[in-house]
């Protein structure tokens, strides 16, 4: 059985992942309407990840007897600078994300609660993945600026991105 303090933080997290997911199709949109379509592609994965990652939690609590309980989501953001700066604020909210997880995680400890624990330490691997490919983009970014033919090839190289990688 599932404790209400632990049903209430994954519910908190499941808003947080379905958060995500909006402001991944946001910046996908961004993306789309900057030419950029690879980047856009890239950002739908992500939105289609982050929506698995709220259906993972969401059965977990069904799975132990819990309720899942859904909120409000807030409007992402829909302007960006530049294309660094789009991926500077996903590795930011990826870090952001991370947090999260982890006090979820502590939760699970405080509330004795294994198979969150179990569960959790998948989303904590994830996100040291999730950490890594944004600063990869970010790194790059850096290195080549937001114009010319090495961010044409880096956009068709994101556009490559398949589900789950």
């Amino acid at each position: 059985m599932l404790s209400k303090a632990m049903q209430d933080a994954i519910n908190k997290q499941i808003n947080a992942e379905i958060s995500s997911a909006y402001l991944y199709l946001s910046m996908s949109a961004y993306c789309a309407a900057n030419n950029r379509s690879g980047c856009a592609h890239w950002m739908r994965v992500q939105w289609e990840e982050e929506l698995t990652h709220a259906m993972r939690l969401f059965e977990h609590v069904n799975d132990r007897g819990g309720r899942a309980v859904l909120r409000a989501i807030p409007q992402p953001a829909t302007e960006f600078k530049s294309l660094l700066d789009v991926f500077k604020q996903v590795l930011d909210h990826e870090k952001e994300v991370t947090a999260l997880i982890h006090r979820l995680y502590e939760t699970a400890v405080k509330e004795n609660d294994y198979p969150a624990q179990v569960m959790l330490q998948w989303f904590i691997n994830e996100q040291v993945e999730e950490e890594k490919n944004a600063a990869e983009v970010v790194e790059q970014l850096k290195l080549i600026g937001d114009q010319g033919a090495a961010v044409i090839m880096l956009d068709r190289h994101l556009g490559m991105r398949k589900a789950g990688s």
